[in-house]
């Protein structure tokens, strides 16, 4: 394979008649056919990516992409063979999926295609007279199912899949409308054709099973189930202007809902060959429908689309919208420029955006301006027939470019430049364009009577010369023109060229070269010797010789000074196509109809080249010698290094859809244009992988400059004046205006904010109520708590008197108790001895069922007073939420109003800044006055507006008094809640007085429990002693792991500093071999090998201690292991130690803890 690449960076042309052409990858990028190839184009960032064809494709017919976005179908004519190929669209660069071309049923081309709505399945219909409708499992390469779809021979423009349901098909053609359902691998028909067959062009799914159809008579007919339910009929009618408008005229109405799928198109020839020519103009045809979610756009005619809304009153459909396609200043006639059919339409995922291409090869787009069609929908509904402006309906809305100006017939002239990256082409659709290679932008474009065959851009970038069919022009390149300065009676002329130096040009008249000057506009001589049309002329690098190429097999080299030819080769049965020559202009490359390139040099061939089975039909050869490139009638591109190979070794690229007519190449040799008979301009990027001498650096930068006439200039100084004054009176005017609106608007807002002012302090007056109430409620429930609080202190103090005067009385028994007891002692001391075991087995039975039911009366008594707090503590909850809400509302109010008030203020800025821009698109006054009546009407319509706000903030004012209300209801019902937890609290003190009486009961049998409490006390802080003594020897345990962790570092600080002293002197002995190793090399040398010796001794051995390096080093290697040793031996018995004491630790305290208390002996101190 060759080493010179070619990538294409970018494209000027669509390919109108290939079905479906236009469809969206997502919200930016945009997928049209070019060439041969599929480009995708991000509308916003304006780069292009390519898709290119299959090897040897010769023709692209049908794009189809998938609901999910995820796959593109293209059908090809590969090899005389139709192929499907689908493509995956979310890998990069976008890679094949599936290949279908091996067909077990005998088919030509497939002329339309659709995905199923869960992308699995692909349905296909083949051209007549197979005319077969074809189901595919495409992802298994499987026919699910075949029918014939005609018997007739009758085309077939359109195939599609129900959006809801896999199993229904929908088939569209001439006297041909079909329902089909998929069922048990075979398509069945469930509809049946009644009535007068018609011509069926397109169609769209509905919701459910509903699709609308157009036919070539302007019918938009809506089937349901197979029976007709609802026509409308797009008729032309003449108004008095001249000019041609739509009007709908429905003759029965249903509810229709469009969903928003794009249509596949029909074959524009075929469509056009089954009508005459009086039907055109008679009735619009229906080319294309792309429904979306508010209704369906259609086409209604050359240069007309229409949109179809539902009706807010009734369930029916009815035109909303006319776009049209603008008419274009730059054309020879304005008034034909927007007579081209609409052929395809697409809605953008979001329905913003329609893009529609054209039977010109031109793409279009438009913003779907919802409110403004919305306005303009209701303002037909309520005004049906009201004419604005001369029109029908209202004024019409325009198409945009979606890029720019396309070719829409073949390109027969191509031209470049050194000094300005810019490209000239012309082509047969008599225009004449100047693009940008380097923005990727149309320059200038102008449309002439006759039509462009040749064309010659000069090296400086300012002026052309093109040949037309009756005359040979100079023109100038001007800022915003492309304007003749000079013509020439010179026919016919197929070819021109400026030389390379700019001081002259060549036209070809026929057989006869005219050479003409460009500084004094004369011919200064002829060239005469070709017997047949002269196809290519080119000149050599300084402009000395012309070679020159014709269909008579004769290539001449001509020597201007002499006007005499110098070689010559002639081969009658070759006809020439395109010639060039080499950078050194010895040798001459010539392609023609005999199938090879011919290296000729000296009046004879050196070498042939064969073209394996295509023609040559362009070629042209870097400046620096190292790369060619030929086109072929194919439409591809073969990159070839020179000097030429051999064998078949070149790179070939898919480019063009026809024959390529121009190839050239820039000054710079970056970048290889092609232009083709498929009215497509491709730029591309070349480089050779060796890059050897290829690339030439620009010293000066492109030139900026651009021509303007004097008299354009005094015009332009002219209108600045005129606009300006216009601008001056328009501002005062408007600042008046504006000054009257913000006196009315200040009156307004002073109204609004004293209202808000009187509600807000109507609102701080109820609030202040509540506050007042509040307070009050809080000074009741203190005064009643401070009572109860004291009422208990009472009682308590009244109980602890009762309690000592009956000590002081048990005491005294006591006493006497106490002396019968002792006299009685000795009687009863056996009974005690026998009956000690029984009493104190029924005295721990008491002791443990008393404080059982002690601590379950505490409890009682604690969950009592947690309920009373907790009881407390909500209502101070409720009352600080109570408060904090009516702050936040209030607070929410304030900004949300003075919010509006600055949304006031900035629409007013806002309004200013619009009248501001407004000002600078009036054309003339009466224009001005009727766009100033116009926003006039808008501004009432905002009035409106603001009086529907202000009405707006009304409702919230009474929506927020409802909240007020429902505030106070709330209120009350706390209070009421408030009532009970005040019950609730009498029935608990009732219940702790009950309490504070048995608590007396069981304190009598505390008294004995508190000396053994005291016991246990003292029992416990000498445990705690013991348990401090345990942490600090556990603090000392640390310390000292501490230290060893610190030791342990040092050592290893102390390792790494002596790693480094080995890895020093290592570096040292390799600096040292690495020295030695530069003396060796004057061996030869005695002096040079002395001073080297003794530079290397001062060197390395001025120092003394650098003797002893390997003694020390071996001794502190000893040493350092010896203390490592000696460290790890300490540390790891200090381990040993510390965990044998934690674990005698941790089994001193679980004893401790599990035995019961003063039962436990401490621990001795060890």
């Amino acid at each position: 394979m060759s080493t010179v690449v070619a990538q294409s960076l970018h494209a000027f042309g669509l390919r109108s008649h290939v079905a479906n052409n236009i469809l969206f990858f997502d919200e930016q990028i945009v997928i049209f056919p070019a060439g041969n190839h599929c480009v995708k184009y991000n509308v916003d960032q304006k780069w292009q990516k390519f898709i290119p064809g299959s090897d040897k494709s010769q023709s692209m017919l049908t794009l189809s992409i998938s609901p999910n976005r995820r796959y593109l179908a293209i059908s090809e004519i590969v090899q005389e063979k139709p192929a499907i190929t689908i493509y995956e669209l979310s890998s990069i660069p976008c890679r094949k999926r599936k290949v279908l071309s091996n067909f077990d049923f005998s088919v030509q081309r497939f002329t339309s295609m659709a995905f199923s709505p869960d992308s699995k399945y692909l349905l296909t219909q083949t051209s007549p007279p197979e005319s077969n409708l074809v189901y595919w499992l495409w992802e298994k390469q499987k026919v699910m199912a075949i029918i014939r779809a005609d018997t007739q021979n009758n085309p077939v423009y359109q195939v599609s899949i129900n959006p809801q349901d896999n199993t229904q098909v929908c088939i569209t053609g001439k006297g041909m409308f079909k329902l089909l359902h998929f069922a048990e691998g075979t398509l069945k028909q469930t509809n049946s054709q009644r009535g007068e067959l018609q011509n069926y062009l397109a169609h769209a799914w509905l919701a459910d099973d509903k699709i609308i159809v157009g036919t070539d008579t302007g019918k938009l007919l809506l089937f349901e189930s197979g029976d007709q339910r609802w026509e409308t009929n797009i008729m032309v009618k003449e108004p008095t202007s001249g000019s041609k408008s739509l009007d709908v005229i429905p003759e029965s109405e249903s509810l229709v809902k469009f969903p928003p799928v794009s249509s596949p198109l029909p074959s524009y020839e075929q469509m056009v060959t089954t009508t005459s020519q009086t039907d055109r103009v008679a009735v619009p045809q229906v080319f294309a429908i792309a429904a979306y979610s508010k209704g369906f756009a259609c086409s209604a005619g050359p240069g007309r689309v229409l949109l179809f809304e539902k009706m807010e009153e009734k369930d029916i459909y009815r035109e909303s919208r006319e776009i049209r396609i603008p008419t274009d200043p730059q054309s020879n006639d304005p008034n034909q420029s927007d007579k081209q059919d609409v052929l395809c339409m697409c809605f953008s995922p979001s329905e913003e955006t329609l893009i529609a291409s054209t039977s010109k090869n031109q793409l279009y787009t438009i913003t779907m301006s919802l409110t403004e069609i919305s306005k303009e929908g209701r303002y037909h509904q309520r005004f049906p027939r009201t004419r604005r402006n001369g029109n029908l309906n209202g004024e019409a809305a325009h198409f945009e470019y979606l890029l720019y100006p396309l070719h829409s017939a073949s390109i027969t002239g191509l031209a470049t430049c050194i000094r300005k990256p810019l490209i000239a082409t012309c082509s047969l659709d008599r225009s004449i364009r100047i693009w940008n290679y380097e923005s990727n932008t149309l320059e200038l474009f102008k449309e002439y009577q006759e039509e462009a065959y040749a064309i010659s851009l000069h090296p400086s970038g300012h002026y052309i010369v093109v040949g037309f069919a009756d005359k040979l022009c100079l023109m100038n390149l001007l800022i915003d023109d492309i304007r003749p300065f000079k013509e020439y009676s010179v026919r016919g002329c197929r070819e021109c060229s400026f030389s390379n130096g700019g001081h002259l040009f060549a036209a070809v008249n026929g057989n006869v070269i005219h050479i003409f000057t460009t500084t004094s506009l004369e011919n200064i001589t002829n060239l005469k010797g070709h017997t047949g049309k002269i196809r290519s002329v080119v000149w050599n690098a300084d402009d000395s010789k012309l070679i020159s190429a014709g269909t008579d097999g004769a290539v001449y080299e001509w020597n201007l000074s002499s006007g005499k030819r110098e070689t010559e080769y002639v081969l009658k049965s070759c006809s020439y196509n395109c010639v060039t020559i080499s950078p050194d202009a010895k040798i001459i490359f010539a392609v023609g109809s005999d199938q090879t390139l011919k290296e000729i040099a000296d009046s004879s061939i050196l070498r042939e080249m064969s073209a394996f089975d295509v023609v040559y039909t362009a070629v042209v050869i870097s400046h620096s010698g190292r790369m060619m490139f030929v086109g072929t009638s194919a439409g591809t591109i073969r990159a070839m290094k020179y000097p030429l190979p051999l064998q078949k070794e070149f790179n070939e690229y898919q480019a063009h859809a026809g024959p390529i007519t121009k190839m050239l190449l820039t000054f710079d040799d970056q970048y290889l244009l092609t232009a083709a008979e498929d009215g497509c301009l491709f730029t591309w990027k070349v480089f050779d992988k060796d890059a050897r001498g290829i690339k030439r650096e620009r010293e000066v930068a492109f030139a900026e400059e651009v021509l303007v006439t004097k008299t354009d200039m005094e015009e332009k100084a002219q209108i600045m004046l005129e606009l300006k004054t216009r601008v001056e009176e328009l501002k005062m005017e408007n600042e008046y205006q504006l000054r009257l609106k913000d006196m009315n608007y200040s009156e307004k807002i002073k109204e609004l904010t004293d209202k808000f002012i009187q509600e807000m302090e109507s609102l701080k007056t109820k609030n202040q109520v509540l506050k007042t109430d509040k307070e009050k409620q809080d000074i009741y429930h203190r005064e009643h708590i401070d009572e109860l609080i004291n009422k208990q202190s009472q009682e308590l103090q009244d109980l602890e008197c009762c309690n000592n005067q009956k000590l002081l009385l048990e005491y005294e028994k006591y006493q006497e108790l106490q002396l019968k007891s002792q006299r009685m002692q000795e009687e009863y001391e056996k009974q005690l001895q026998d009956n000690d075991e029984i009493k104190s087995q029924a005295l721990e039975e008491l002791t443990e069922f008393y404080e059982a039911k002690l601590q379950e009366k505490t409890s009682l008594l604690e969950e009592a007073q947690e309920d009373v707090r907790q009881q407390l503590r909500e209502f101070e909850e409720t009352k600080k939420q109570i408060e904090e809400d009516e702050d936040q509302e209030i607070q929410d109010i304030k900004t949300k109003y003075e919010k509006k008030l600055r949304d006031e203020k900035e629409s007013n800025l806002r309004l200013k800044g619009e009248t501001g821009i407004t000002r600078k698109k009036f054309s003339s006054l009466q224009k001005e006055i009727e766009e100033r009546t116009n926003d006039i009407e808008t501004l009432r319509g905002e009035q409106v507006n603001l009086q529907g706000v202000i009405k707006s903030l009304e409702k919230d004012i009474q929506g927020l008094k409802r909240e007020i209300q429902e505030r106070d209801e709330t209120i009350q019902e706390k209070e009421k809640r408030i009532y009970d937890l005040k019950k609730k609290n009498q029935e608990l003190e009732k219940f702790k007085f009950v309490l504070d009486y048995k608590i007396k009961e069981l304190k009598k049998q505390i008294e004995p429990r508190e000396t053994e409490i005291k016991v246990m006390k003292e029992q416990i802080q000498e445990m705690e002693a013991e348990l401090e003594r345990f942490h600090k020897q556990n603090m000392q345990l640390e310390l000292n792991i501490t230290e060893l962790w610190q030791k342990l570092r040092a050592t290893d600080q102390e390792m790494r500093k002596e790693r480094q002293k080995e890895r020093d002197l290592e570096a040292l002995v390799k600096r040292f071999k690495t020295d030695l190793h530069n003396c060796v090399a004057y061996i030869q040398e005695p002096h040079l090998l002395k001073e080297k010796i003794r530079g290397l001794f001062e060197k390395y051995v001025q120092r003394a201690d650098m003797v002893e390096v390997a003694g020390l080093n071996t001794d502190l290697q000893q040493e350092y292991a010896r203390q490592r040793e000696h460290l790890e031996r300490n540390l790891a018995t200090l381990k040993k130690k510390v965990v044998k004491e934690g674990e005698l630790h941790r089994t001193d305290y679980v004893r401790i803890m599990q035995c019961p208390a003063g039962t436990c002996p401490l621990p001795l101190p060890q």
